[in-house]
């Protein structure tokens, strides 16, 4: 699974960089079979904004959006809600969690 980190007004520094990656991969690890790329976008204009694109095999983007005063709780939450999301499509494609798209179990 690759982690691309884009910023605007916010310093990308080594502790954002692994706090974000830490919270991806703890979130979103079990899918990463199905997981192309996550793109996360954080912005300070106003409140923090998180934003996460997660491309994946055979499905449709998922976008989840987040803004708290607090960047790493925005962060928090939208891993948190990327991998509830994840699960759910995933279920709903009748794909299980760990089995890549092109090596499906009939």
């Amino acid at each position: 699974m690759q982690i691309d980190i884009q910023t605007c007004g916010i310093t990308l520094n080594e502790p954002l960089t692994a706090r974000v990656e830490q919270r991806l991969l703890f979130t979103l690890g079990r899918f990463q079979a199905h997981v192309i790329r996550v793109s996360v976008h954080l912005s300070a204009t106003g409140d923090h904004l998180c934003q996460l694109r997660i491309r994946l095999h055979g499905l449709p983007d998922i976008v989840i959006e987040d803004s708290e005063a607090d960047i790493g709780i925005a962060i928090d939450r939208a891993a948190e809600r990327a991998g509830r999301t994840l699960g759910r499509q995933l279920q709903r494609a009748g794909q299980a969690f760990g089995t890549p798209p092109d090596r499906e179990e009939s």
